[in-house]
């Protein structure tokens, strides 16, 4: 495989809303570029970058996939990444670990909610941005409607740097107003095109348009600016030149029309990417932390630095092992040579290194500064960490994966699945870092918890296509306790003769509330031997069992004093298993006299909306029994910070989501404990008893 100087390499993250056509558009280029020998497509399912089974299936992608290509003597590595707000996430760290942003924008549907999604995640690493205005084949597509959506959404220094060529059906081609030509589709899907004169009906528009565009390449660069003013125009190699320094500096977003289905437009896409964007060293150095010390370390995007490469994404596959992507930060790095993982202080020994084309690989023996790879089965290797040269330790800063907002309580379907579904999760898991699962010690559930129900849906059936686990997935238990809410005194009387030694205990004990968040506490009050010492414990220890099977629905028994300060016993039919039963006696007596009631879970919850929808995010929170705590407004943002109890939140992501069309989100952690409505107490307590009873 050829080796690609740094100066020669693209790294580009396709990025858009859902169905705004990323893998199509991916396709397109690889077969342009002669990587692939047919234009394959979605609804085929046989796309190089949705190649998963569930991708094929639902026909959207669920990850980011690395493929690549050769344009002009550039490689162009592509990541497409997915669209769906579930799993937005990976399109957030394909953008980490590339120099320009491809955002495509439906010419039907125009700027959508997760465009402007990704549109903060390349502001967030101040990455140059190209927009496409995809599938202008469609009914309804507009370039002028979508193109007005995107200025307003991203400002006026988004520029066409291209005009459609008819429009919906008959939409044929484009016109490059850097060389004021017309590029007619020749109708097959190879993308070949005749250059021609510009149409006399479009000649109008496109001056206008080449105006607009020469002036705002001007406006960064005093001497272009000076001899527009002068001559009233600039050469093809001028505007090139202040379009390359506007994208670089993100003053300009330069706007192509494309049908990628159609493969209309990829071509000269292809040029712009290879002319326009960036090469891994021209975006300047990259900052890192030395591990021991912790101080800053900087270093040029260079082959001559030492080697350092940046781990962006783990696969979990069940034949190949753990397949970790990685980008080149610095230096050379090669195949078959061991290298530091500054994160975990281990080393690694790095086998063949791969080019990814999908799921199909190439092996390459070294890769240059700012280039992407792969490489299989390390050992400690994970998500985030870095390898480098054990002399020049560096370690870059990984992303942070944003908490999960839905649980789902998992058990596998067959027994024999239950030693297996922890490994299997523990892979999922390598691959997703937002995934995360527990066991809830409170109700003895396997909790999964991801960003939404689709994404645990995903899940759920690579546990089974991928590892042969399968589960099924229900709500989680709302882990309700119950409590005390007044005084008793109770006695506790566990008396039987059978023959020989009987059984002989006698036990006084007195229940107080204790504050929220105490849990439980035993006293031994016992004075002058009513009860000997050995036996103590054994009362506490029968409390105990009483206590954790609840006295009202079957909820443990939580923020109490229980002391024992008064007994009898009996020399030879006394033991710890008759005290154990005494405890457990005056438990229940006692709970009859102390007002038992039962506490919910609240949740601390931070809800983000658009500012025109809070006033209906706040009446939903009502209805659900929250109680606001404060409002935070981040510029067309409004972020909610409120209190609300668990059972009330196990719905919440769909709602949300439909209230705001997919433009809320949120997220929520325990927060503490408080007294359920005593209106809903018997409605819990009657679902418990009926639930008991269908289990008998």
């Amino acid at each position: 495989m050829k080796t690609y100087e740094t100066a020669n390499i693209r790294n580009i993250a396709i990025v858009g809303h859902g169905g705004s056509g990323k893998t199509s558009l991916a396709s397109a280029m690889l077969f342009d570029a002669g990587a692939i020998n047919r234009l394959a497509k979605v609804e085929e399912g046989n796309t190089v970058t949705d190649f998963d089974e569930d991708e094929i299936e639902r026909q959207i992608s669920l990850s980011t996939a690395l493929a690549y290509c050769e344009w002009n003597k550039t490689k162009i590595n592509i990541l497409d990444t997915p669209g769906y707000g579930n799993f937005i996430n990976e399109a957030r760290a394909a953008l980490h670990v590339s120099d320009a942003a491809l955002v495509t924008v439906c010419a039907v549907a125009g700027v959508e909610v997760q465009t402007e999604k990704v549109w903060e995640f390349a502001q967030e690493f101040s990455l140059p941005r190209f927009l496409v205005l995809n599938r202008l084949d469609r009914d309804r597509a507009s370039f002028q409607r979508s193109l007005a959506s995107i200025q307003k959404s991203f400002g006026r220094t988004a520029i066409p740097v291209q005009l459609p060529l008819g429009a919906e059906k008959d939409f044929r081609g484009i016109v490059d107003l850097l060389r004021m030509k017309a590029l007619v589709w020749k109708g097959d899907e190879k993308g070949s095109f005749q250059e021609q004169d510009i149409p006399d009906d479009l000649k109008g528009e496109a001056d206008e348009a080449r105006n607009t565009l020469v002036e705002m390449t001007a406006e960064g660069d005093d001497a272009l600016m000076e001899k527009f003013f002068d001559s009233g125009d600039l050469t093809q190699e001028e505007i090139m030149k202040g379009l390359k320094q506007g994208l670089l500096s993100g003053r300009i977003y330069p706007v192509l029309a494309v049908s990628a289905t159609h493969n209309i437009g990829v071509h000269a896409l292809l040029n712009h990417l290879a002319d326009l964007a960036p090469s891994p060293d021209a975006r300047g150095e990259v900052r890192g932390k030395n591990p021991a010390s912790g101080n800053e370390v900087i270093r040029k995007i260079s082959a001559n630095e030492p080697t350092s490469a940046f781990v962006f994404k783990t696969i979990a596959d069940p034949y190949a092992g753990r397949i970790s992507l990685f980008r080149v930060m610095t230096g050379v790095l090669k195949s078959d040579t061991t290298y530091s993982n500054a994160n975990k202080d281990t080393t690694e020994r790095l086998g063949a290194l791969s080019l990814l084309q999908g799921k199909n690989t190439e092996s390459a023996p070294e890769l240059m500064a700012g280039d992407l790879g792969a490489v299989t089965k390390l050992r400690e290797t994970q998500t985030g960490d870095t390898l480098c040269d054990k002399a020049s330790p560096i370690v870059y800063d990984a992303l942070t994966a944003p908490e999960p907002v839905i649980s789902f309580a998992i058990e596998p379907k067959s027994r024999g699945d239950e030693e297996k579904i922890s490994q299997a999760l523990q892979r999922v898991v390598e691959e997703d870092p937002i995934l995360r699962y527990h066991r809830d010690s409170r109700t003895n559930e396997l909790i999964l918890s991801g960003t939404g129900q689709l994404h645990i849906e995903v899940v759920v059936g690579r546990l089974k296509k991928k590892f042969g686990v399968e589960v099924e997935r229900h709500p989680p238990r709302v882990p309700y306790r119950e409590t005390i809410a007044a005084s008793a005194e109770a006695h506790g009387r566990h008396k039987k003769q059978t023959g020989g030694h009987g059984q002989f205990a006698d036990c006084w004990v007195r229940f107080e509330p204790l504050p929220r968040g105490s849990d439980f506490e035993f006293v031994n009050e016992i004075f002058g031997g009513t009860i000997p010492k050995q036996y103590v414990p054994a009362v506490e220890k029968g409390i105990q069992d009483a206590r954790v099977k609840g006295y009202l629905a079957g909820y443990p028994m939580v923020d109490f004093r229980a002391a024992v300060y008064d007994g009898k016993y009996h020399a030879v039919d006394s033991s710890e298993m008759a005290f154990k039963i005494a405890g457990s006696l005056a438990f229940k007596e006692a709970m009859a006299s102390c007002r038992p009631t039962l506490l919910e879970p609240i949740m601390n919850v931070s809800i983000s909306v658009p500012d025109d929808m809070t006033g209906d995010v706040l009446g939903d929170l009502n209805s659900r029994r929250g109680r606001t705590q404060g409002m935070e407004k981040k510029g067309s943002q409004t972020t909610i910070k409120a209190q609300v109890p668990m059972a009330e939140m196990l719905s919440y992501e769909p709602t949300l989501t439909s209230m705001t069309g997919g433009r809320g989100y949120f997220h929520m952690d325990f927060g503490h404990y408080e007294e359920v409505p005593s209106h809903l107490q018997q409605k819990i307590i009657q679902a418990v008893k009926e639930e008991k009873e269908k289990e008998e």
